[in-house]
């Protein structure tokens, strides 16, 4: 065992000594696996905080929720029958209302109607602004936390009182450093009393952040948007009990809206129950995509950088041709040859690889400090692109190893 140590350290040095004695040749031949590691890896860490991002966006969202939509989220493609789907009618809050008295595997259900719209407090004004009017029991189904002041009580959700829970930007924008609990603020152009701000969420990967939106009882959205026609985005939001699968809970609500709305027994339902899961797997395709590009890029590089390994140990081998003669002379085995050469190329893309993964990882960090963009560089992604960088000096090695075990003893001592 202390013999492949011995190797290994002594390996290790002829590679360092590469890098000192030839630093633009071997830096250039490492250059190439540091951008195929980089390529590879970064798209990797990307992919991974951008599945994070989403994750936490769907956990926000529940990923027991079934949402009863005019809509289905399935876009695009041949068989998207998007004129059948545009005749068809909005839910309404009466719908969501008989819902809670029928159906029994639901823990929460909620109407909820958004819209863009101008608030305005204490002289400041912010435009486009995504204003959502809830029924009583939207905490049931939507996972936020309150930062400042409280959400809306029972009495108060049903009465339509003219109160609004504002996100934390929105706080931030029309108030400062004051407290909005309890001040005035104006939403299309109608008073309203701020009794609680959410707590900051962050960017979210599918746009569904609270930081920068508006809650108010939908008796209070009355005034401000039409419940009744079939424009604007109104949807039905339905919490599974613990323990109740999302496909038996869509089974009775599909009965159960098909009973409300009176759909004749062979008609085709007119409405869509959609679920998070549609969304991870319409990210799933892109980042196959993405992945593909990286690899085949940082594939590329690699191979190039492959090639700048195997020209240096060649190079090596043919600088250390009487030494390897006197090694052998002495008693040295081709296997030990073979192997302190195979090191010493491993240790040159290794030590590629790892420029690639610190170049990444201050990358994340600049990231994480300048963005609400999590990415971490996970320890999984690190092994990853170290196996890469040890698979590539194997194979970049393993040539001018060969030749070097092979090499005849006297000839190698005579080689000038």
């Amino acid at each position: 065992m202390k013999v492949y140590i011995r190797l290994f350290y002594e390996a290790f040095l002829f590679a360092i000594n590469a890098l000192v004695v030839n630093k633009l040749r071997t830096f250039l031949s490492l250059l190439g696996v540091t951008i195929g590691i980089f390529a590879i890896i970064s798209v990797l860490t990307l992919i991974d905080g951008m599945e994070n991002g989403i994750r936490s966006s769907i956990e926000s969202l529940g990923d027991n929720v079934v949402f009863i939509q005019k809509w289905p989220w399935q876009f695009g493609g041949e068989d998207y029958k998007w004129w059948d789907y545009y005749k068809r009618p909005q839910p309404k809050i009466e719908e969501a209302e008989e819902l809670k008295r029928q159906c029994e595997l639901a823990a929460g259900i909620s109407f909820v109607a958004t819209t863009n719209t101008t608030i305005s407090a204490l002289g400041t004004t912010i435009e486009n602004i995504t204003m959502s009017a809830v029924s009583d029991g939207y905490e049931d189904v939507r996972n936020f936390e309150i930062e400042q002041g409280r959400y809306f009580t029972h009495q108060e959700a049903t009465q339509g009182k003219s109160i609004a829970v504002i996100g934390y930007n929105l706080a931030i924008g029309l108030y400062g450093n004051m407290n909005p609990v309890g001040r005035s603020i104006k939403i299309k152009g109608n008073q309203a009393t701020v009794v609680g701000v959410f707590a900051r969420e962050g960017e979210s990967m599918i746009g569904m952040s609270a930081d920068n939106e508006v809650v108010v009882p939908v008796g209070f959205g009355k005034r401000m948007l039409d419940l009744k026609n079939d424009r604007g985005d109104k949807r039905i939001l339905v919490k599974a009990k613990s323990g109740i699968p999302l496909d038996e809970l869509k089974g009775e609500l599909t009965g159960l809206m098909r009973a409300i709305r009176k759909t004749a027994p062979t008609a085709d339902a007119d409405f869509a129950l959609n679920e998070t899961s549609i969304i991870s797997t319409g990210f799933k395709g892109l980042f196959q995509m993405i992945n593909l590009a990286g690899f085949i890029i940082g594939g590329f590089s690699i191979i190039v950088g492959g090639f700048g390994i195997a020209n240096i140990m060649f190079v090596s081998v043919k600088e250390r041709t009487q030494q390897i003669g006197i090694q052998k002379a002495l008693g040295a085995k081709n296997f030990f040859i073979l192997f302190q050469f195979l090191t010493e190329s491993v240790v040159l893309c290794i030590l590629g690889g790892l420029a690639g993964l610190l170049i990444i990882f201050i990358g994340t960090v600049i990231i994480n400090l300048a963005t609400d963009f999590e990415m971490v560089l996970s320890l999984k992604n690190i092994l990853l692109g170290v196996s890469i960088s040890v698979a590539i000096g194997l194979i970049s090695g393993i040539t001018p190893a060969r030749s070097a075990s092979k090499l005849d003893p006297v000839e190698a001592i005579r080689a000038v």
